[in-house]
């Protein structure tokens, strides 16, 4: 079983408007409304891979409300924490002439309400899965994984980290199976700049040296990279194409990666699905359905780009 804890998950507002003014009143040309949240983006995809897992996190609200319908209407399953105020955020994405987006805050959690989620998380047992997404609202402690990981690391239970900065490093001494830095994230927690293949190989045995037991490193149009426990280096290339959209392509990658690693434990097959998935949710309007991952599987155009 595969949790994932998304602590700021939103809804996100789509406007479609044909020519943007600042001087008159904009009327759409269409509107759609998405889940969002790089947790729940993981439990998406292992859900359409029939991967079995659970979503975990904070909702408030009507939003909060909605948010958990839709997901429970995609068969997602969810066990979230209502927060007693506030409201789930409503991101504004405005599609016109230019792209521009609007994030809001999110609600406030209270000291008691994280409590509420350490204690959801006393239902993951031994063989295990746990994946810690994405940043953390300003609500929240700052060691809020390091936290988690404490708590959870010595009941036998894997955990995937996708975090930048002192968020993942903190939390490398309690092994993570997996962490996903891609090569610009890589390059700033060393303070240098990642040029070529042999410089992600470089520092990404050095976050293995601290403690990540295999470190898949995604570098957009040049593909992934993964240095796997066992000393093995794999990379993979991209199927090349028009992208649609880069939003949920990591966490399509991360969820792809660990539903091979449960289908098969080979690295490379990982590697393989997790590729699959990412290059399926750029060529999508949304995030990847299950029918276009299987398309995206069929093409033989995974290549060493190393």
């Amino acid at each position: 079983m595969i949790y994932t804890v998304t602590f700021n998950p939103a809804l996100d507002y789509v406007m479609n408007v044909k020519n943007l003014r600042t001087d008159d009143i904009n009327r759409t040309e269409s509107e759609q409304i998405f889940y969002g949240g790089k947790g729940i983006n993981v439990s998406v995809i292992l859900s359409r891979l029939g991967i079995e897992n659970k979503a975990l996190g904070f909702v408030a609200g009507f939003s909060g409300i909605q948010l958990e319908d839709m997901l429970k209407t995609d068969n997602i399953k969810t066990d979230f924490v209502h927060l007693s105020k506030g409201y789930t955020r409503i991101n504004v994405k405005i599609k016109s002439q230019q792209e521009i987006d609007i994030n809001a805050q999110g609600p406030n959690i209270s000291a008691q309400e994280v409590s509420a989620l350490l204690n959801k998380l006393d239902q993951i047992n031994a063989g295990d899965c746990l994946v810690l997404a994405g940043s953390i609202p300003n609500t929240l402690p700052d060691d809020i994984y390091e936290k988690i990981l404490q708590k959870l690391h010595n009941k036998g239970i894997d955990f995937a980290v996708d975090a930048t900065g002192d968020l993942l490093l903190n939390v490398l001494k309690y092994k993570p199976i997996l962490i996903k830095p891609n090569h610009h994230e890589l390059g700033d927690i060393f303070s240098v700049k990642i040029n070529n293949i042999e410089d992600i190989k470089s520092y990404a045995k050095k976050l293995q040296e601290m403690g990540a037991r295999n470190v898949l490193v995604s570098r957009g149009k040049d593909g992934a990279a993964l240095i796997d426990e066992n000393g093995g280096f794999h990379t993979m290339g991209n199927v090349p194409g028009k992208i649609k959209s880069s939003v949920g392509c990591g966490d399509s990658m991360l969820a792809g990666f660990l539903a091979g690693l449960t289908e098969k434990e080979d690295y490379e097959y990982a590697l393989k699905l997790g590729s699959v998935c990412g290059n399926a949710t750029a060529f999508s309007e949304n995030l990847a359905t299950k029918e276009e991952i299987d398309e995206m599987m069929n093409h033989e155009f995974f290549t060493d780009k190393g």
